[in-house]
């Protein structure tokens, strides 16, 4: 298990797997900050931005919302559940 780096820092990218584009992303959700992410469901969260977004999204979007949630709900993290393609069945 390893700790979050910065356990202060709320920016999105902070989170392994969220770049610019994924941040923006979880914006149109109403995600600003990574505690903003506790207890929300990333199966949601994918609807929700297909239906935005007018399309289906790749299903690798909805892993790294589970690898997101997964890293704003714990303190300590499984160093290969940081990794968004570990995701692809839940945890």
């Amino acid at each position: 298990m390893i700790k979050k780096k910065d356990k202060t820092s709320e920016h999105l990218q902070t989170i392994p797997g969220i770049g610019k584009s994924m941040a923006e992303d979880l914006k149109a959700l109403g995600i600003y900050k990574v505690s903003d992410l506790v207890q929300k469901n990333p199966q949601d969260m994918y609807d929700e931005l297909c239906r935005q977004r007018k399309t289906k999204m790749d299903r690798c979007v909805l892993y790294v919302f589970r690898c997101a949630v997964y890293y704003a709900e714990n303190d300590q993290h499984d160093p290969e559940l940081l990794k968004w393609w570990n995701w692809k069945n839940s945890n």
